[in-house]
């Protein structure tokens, strides 16, 4: 008995030590360089990384003490990457609560899925946290810049919110959406189905483009793929109208006529056998799977709802009739 007496006891002063640690250490101040500290915190980091950028950066004396408080919080999982601005008199307990809700000083950017490159430009060109270096280079000049070895621009740029510290430069963000769309498109490749008619990466993601542009329902992009990738082998032409309309170009007044179908231009998919020279907008991720995993189909037609699905046809004379239907008939589409 008095054993147990004495480990109950020793345990105690173990936990009142270890409380007073606690208390006492992350309610004291952490000492800083200046004012504030800007500190970042990479992506996918662990907490022993976490706690060894914070000593690099000037945050922390070391990094055991705020991982043994991460830890006891149960927060080792909960720290969010970003850019932060750590006040002086910052608390480790403060610091905890702010790196766990992603207080961040980051600005942002979202290019969305079927924007052209020069809508991308125009929404670097416009944002305000922005440095602006590129608003006067030419698409070639900004290639140059990112290091691209293509000669357009179009298609190249993986569309996605990129996080930045307010005033990074516009090249910065170029190159970061440049540099992720090579390498997601590098990776779909390489798990790509067998057999399919691309001859490069580049084919692939002009097809992905078309994709994109054709339909806003995921659901529906490996069954456009599988239609697009069944004309291709059988030498039928695309015809898909949104190269038509990337074609057409500016004059383009969100009419499709027939003189613009019958008008030859390299993006005339109605005109001319075979892809487009060049993606036609920036496809997502989505959209780059599809094209390199289409849905093995019969259809080699499909016409717009009017709800934003499609209905698929493997003869033209299924088609003609929901052409009928879902086109010429608008009452009765359903």
């Amino acid at each position: 008995m008095k054993l147990i007496r004495n480990l109950l006891l020793l345990a105690s002063l173990v936990l009142l030590v270890a409380g007073a640690w606690l208390y006492f250490y992350s309610t004291t101040p952490l000492e800083a360089r200046t004012t504030t500290e800007d500190v970042s915190l990479k992506a996918g980091s662990s907490l022993r990384s976490v706690g060894q950028q914070l000593v690099q950066q000037g945050v922390l004396p070391e990094p055991w003490s705020f991982e043994v408080l991460v830890r006891l919080f149960g927060k080792a999982s909960e720290i969010k990457a970003g850019n932060y601005q750590i006040a002086a008199g910052t608390t480790p307990y403060q610091l905890l609560v702010t790196l766990t809700n992603g207080n961040t000083t980051q600005a942002s950017i979202t290019f969305i899925e079927g924007w052209t490159f020069q809508q991308m430009r125009a929404a670097l060109n416009t944002h305000e946290s922005v440095r602006h270096m590129t608003m006067a280079f030419t698409d070639q000049q900004i290639l140059a810049e990112v290091g691209a070895t293509e000669e357009m621009a179009e298609g190249l740029f993986f569309p996605d919110t990129y996080y930045f510290t307010p005033q990074s430069s516009d090249k910065d963000i170029l190159k970061r959406a440049y540099t992720t769309m090579q390498q997601k498109l590098a990776a779909a490749w390489v798990g790509r189905d067998a057999g399919l008619p691309y001859a490069s990466p580049y084919q692939a993601l002009i097809m992905a483009s078309i994709i994109e542009k054709e339909t806003g329902r995921a659901s529906e992009r490996p069954q456009i793929a599988g239609v697009f990738l069944n004309r291709l082998r059988l030498g039928m032409r695309l015809q898909t109208d949104p190269t038509v309309i990337y074609g057409v170009g500016e004059r383009f007044d969100g009419n499709l006529r027939k003189k613009d179908l019958l008008m030859d231009t390299p993006y005339n998919t109605y005109t001319r056998a075979g892809l487009p020279p060049t993606p036609i907008a920036m496809p997502g991720l989505g959209a780059i799977e599809a094209a390199l995993h289409p849905m093995k189909t019969r259809a080699l037609y499909f016409v717009g709802k009017g709800d934003g699905s499609h209905a698929f046809s493997s003869t033209l004379a299924e088609h003609n009739r929901a052409v009928v239907q879902y086109q010429l008939r608008p009452n009765r589409a359903r």
